[in-house]
């Protein structure tokens, strides 16, 4: 008994001691619109959000993490949906990579469409896929998951919709969990895009944008 209350006393200190982890002296957050704030500006949820992130499997605090430490409870569930998704998910790497970049280039979101372009490309995409979407083209040539991928994303970004050929298709291939996971993916990605986009989220230092406007 003793022993077991001894175990639950370290893990409330340890619980305690991460809540109250210093951020780092120096944070190096970008924004717009939303000005990029200081370690010394940070209050204790902040500060808890900031931990979280970068002990995460994420590890940085790029993206629109400056834009929601001005919300922090919501952000650091935001986080953790996040990690799931892009850590976690039961959608295969690839193909979550490719629907992300769907998305991306549906809401032109310049660092978005960046950072995962080259996570595709890791991830083992065909370049030739990615340079059609980003031309807004339909990629010449897929695998048959990777058109089940096009054609479910595309449709749901782009007609708010999913038709009935599409669903099966997916469903079919993948499941219901991988299906709902996607549209986990479409979805958060809508979230972080609007996010970048009203901030105006600058790219990092030295690099242009990829995206060229489609109309």
């Amino acid at each position: 008994m003793r022993l077991r209350f001894l175990f639950v006393g370290i893990l409330a200190l340890a619980a305690r001691a991460t809540a109250q982890a210093p951020a780092p002296a120096e944070l190096h957050l970008r924004g717009d619109r939303f000005k990029p704030l200081t370690a010394s500006e940070l209050t204790t949820e902040q500060k808890t959000l900031v931990e979280h992130l970068l002990s995460g499997e994420r590890g940085t605090l790029n993206g629109p993490f400056n834009v929601l430490l001005r919300s922090p409870e919501m952000g650091d569930a935001a986080q953790k949906l996040g990690a799931y998704i892009r850590f976690h998910t039961t959608v295969p790497v690839k193909l979550n990579e490719f629907a992300i970049l769907i998305t991306a280039r549906a809401l032109n979101v310049q660092y978005e469409w960046a950072a995962h372009h080259k996570n595709a490309l890791q991830a083992g995409l065909s370049p030739a896929i990615i340079d059609a979407v980003a031309v807004g083209k339909r990629p010449p040539s897929m695998q048959p998951d990777e058109e089940i991928i096009y054609n479910f994303t595309s449709e749901l970004v782009n007609t708010k919709q999913v038709s009935d050929s599409a669903f099966r298709a997916a469903v079919d291939k993948f499941g219901e969990r991988t299906v709902v996971d996607l549209i986990g993916t479409i979805g958060y990605y809508h979230f972080v895009s609007m996010l970048l986009n009203v901030d105006r989220y600058p790219m990092p230092e030295g690099t242009q944008p990829e995206l060229k406007p489609l109309h």
